[in-house]
């Protein structure tokens, strides 16, 4: 990597860790339910954590779409928080490392930030790299919140734990596409697990992805991960959109022919006469806000 490029990110500390996990959460790509950003949330909030080290944001930020956060004390200007990309460490419940990579997704400069961070993996001896994401996805709110994955071609073996969607897709890309090519481009393991969101609560908190998120990465991270608070909040949501559902006909039928499909094969198509996601996402967000009869 050239020297230019070392000067991208700042290290401000040098722990001994022991082969950790790199957990991927960064901001700004698709993210259905909020479902990896509470997850990562609350892996950050039931972890101690340190700064491993920060990015060039200067270089890699675009600041007029990310605008830092002033602080105006009795109309006057005190301080600017800017965004921030950070690498933390921290252990989970049995004392494994873990490495997380979180802030906002890069603006410019992709292939300069793959570069870093892959450097960076290989100066820890990182094992393995899980991305978090969530997309939305035909699929009812009362069936378990499935967690595919995608993988570069040399780490296409761990997909066989979260299985993948079959046939081929080209959809605009985030990050997390660019650093599997590059992960896989130094040869070091990576795999993002997506949680499929129902459409039609996408636009809302849905702690069952988050939930489900956890569980993914500590099942093939081999990490000791506690969820149990997003479950109970996984629980709540259901019984409130259950309430939503069963008092709209409509919905109840969409909600069933969603079952249908999920019951008899993933990715079933749907009919035309279903209520629109944005129709659906709208009632509910009326509803979370008490204003649904």
């Amino acid at each position: 990597m050239d020297d230019e490029i070392y000067d991208r990110i700042i290290f401000l500390a040098d722990p001994d860790l022991n082969e950790p996990v790199l957990i991927i959460a960064l901001e700004g790509w698709i993210d259905a339910g909020l479902g990896a950003s509470n997850a990562i949330g609350a892996l950050l909030d039931t972890i101690e954590t340190e700064v491993l080290a920060t990015f060039d944001t200067e270089y890699f930020i675009d600041q007029r779409a990310r605008r830092p956060l002033a602080r105006i004390v009795d109309g006057v200007t005190t301080e600017l928080t800017w965004p921030e990309i950070q690498l933390r460490y921290g252990r989970d419940g049995d004392g494994a490392d873990m490495i997380f990579l979180i802030g906002p997704e890069p603006d410019f400069h992709w292939s300069d930030f793959i570069d870093v961070v892959t450097d960076a993996a290989g100066r820890f001896d990182v094992r393995l790299a899980v991305g978090l994401g969530a997309f939305p996805a035909p699929t009812p709110h009362t069936r378990p919140v499935r967690i595919i994955g995608t993988a570069p071609a040399t780490s296409a073996h761990l997909l066989s734990a979260v299985g993948s969607m079959k046939g081929e897709l080209e959809v605009p890309a985030g990050i997390s596409s660019a650093l599997e090519l590059g992960f896989s481009e130094v040869d070091m393991e990576i795999v993002t697990l997506w949680a499929r969101v129902p459409h039609y609560v996408a636009s809302m908190p849905y702690p069952q992805a988050s939930a489900a998120l956890i569980e993914g990465l500590a099942r093939i991270g081999g990490l000791t991960l506690d969820a149990s608070h997003l479950r109970a909040s996984a629980e709540e949501t259901r019984q409130r959109v259950d309430d939503l559902v069963t008092n709209n006909p409509e919905h109840s039928s969409m909600v069933e022919q969603l079952e249908e499909a999920a019951d008899e094969s993933e990715g079933t198509s749907l009919g035309e006469e279903l209520p629109s996601p944005d129709e659906l996402a709208a009632e509910l967000e009326r509803f979370l806000r008490g204003e649904a009869n």
